[in-house]
């Protein structure tokens, strides 16, 4: 049986340091690291994490997942119940989870009902009260920031970032004075601005490219939710083996009796997919799979729309 060990740190600021001293504490033998990449991660759901992912992969039944604590796996106390969603992959795969330090520290959080197999109310308790309270911090936050904001302006201070381009036209004045050898940072107190006065100067900085107007911008990947009844359909048909492997690739998230796959793939691939679907609007015998298809082309016109895909559209002949 493995054990897995997963780090993760929210910015390219921080280090993995503290996580490695609780696990090393741990006396975890001979662990085998995922460990996201700083700064990428955090605005994921778990299952959506490369790392997290490839773990996921590579485990099997009976192996132990550890983390230094909880937030390890979630971006904080608002987004807790994510957690349920781990859960649920993790009870599917027969994966053990140790949290080694903060407020779960002692608790199996994988712990199953014996006769109906679902997380024990005691889990879903501690859950869902750390996300209220949460909640609740979030929303002291934010009254605690507005009344200093008034008072602030009761004063005369006016919040928010200091202006960002120089006032009175005094741009030319800038790129001048950044050609005689002024710093950014001298810049930007001599003109009472912030340090963003480097749009003023961009093309004068030593790391600026002109741009190729016949470079064509590539594609982004994008993430979106796959109703299961489209992905059963679209791995019965016959695909290319760029679709295929995206389908493979897919993060399963089990609702209720159904699923969800997290697909990660380029706006031409989802629009690929889409197109190969489309039969689905002609199947009587299964009334929910018209609008389990019509969902997921909600979410690609949304999220991955059409753009001059050309001859890459292929349609489900």
């Amino acid at each position: 049986m493995a054990n897995l060990v997963y780090k993760r740190v929210s910015t390219d600021q921080q280090s993995t340091d503290r996580q490695n001293l609780v696990l090393a504490e741990a006396g975890i033998e001979d662990p085998v690291a995922f460990e996201e990449a700083a700064g990428t991660s955090s605005r994921l759901h778990p299952l959506q994490r490369p790392k997290f992912a490839e773990l996921l992969v590579y485990a099997r039944p009976g192996d132990t997942v550890h983390i230094s604590e909880m937030f390890r796996l979630v971006r904080g106390t608002g987004h807790i119940l994510d957690v349920l969603d781990v859960l649920d992959v993790l009870h599917r795969d027969r994966l053990a989870l140790r949290i080694h330090d903060g407020a779960f520290s002692a608790m199996d959080l994988t712990a199953r009902h014996p006769r109906t197999g679902e997380l024990l109310s005691t889990v879903k308790f501690m859950v869902q009260t750390l996300a209220a309270a949460g909640e609740l911090q979030r929303d002291l936050q934010r009254e605690l920031t507005y009344d200093g904001l008034r008072a602030a302006e009761a004063k005369g201070n006016k919040g928010g970032r200091r202006p960002a381009i120089p006032p009175d036209g005094k741009t030319q004045v800038v790129r001048a004075a950044y050609l005689e050898g002024r710093s950014i940072a001298a810049l930007a107190r001599d003109h009472d601005v912030s340090r963003a006065i480097r749009t003023a100067v961009a093309d004068l900085l030593p790391e600026y490219t002109a741009a190729d107007p016949d470079t064509s911008t590539p594609e982004l990947p994008v993430v979106l939710d796959m109703p299961g009844k489209v992905a059963d359909f679209l791995r019965a048909t016959e695909l290319e083996p760029a679709e295929r492997t995206t389908l493979d690739q897919g993060v399963t998230v089990r609702r209720g009796q159904g699923y969800t796959l997290h697909v990660t793939a380029v706006p031409v691939i989802h629009r690929r997919l889409l197109d190969l679907c489309q039969a689905l609007d002609g199947t009587a015998a299964v009334p929910a799979q018209p609008k389990a298809r019509r969902e997921y082309e909600n979410r690609v016109n949304l999220h991955a729309p059409a753009t001059n895909l050309g001859s890459q559209s292929r349609s489900a002949t």
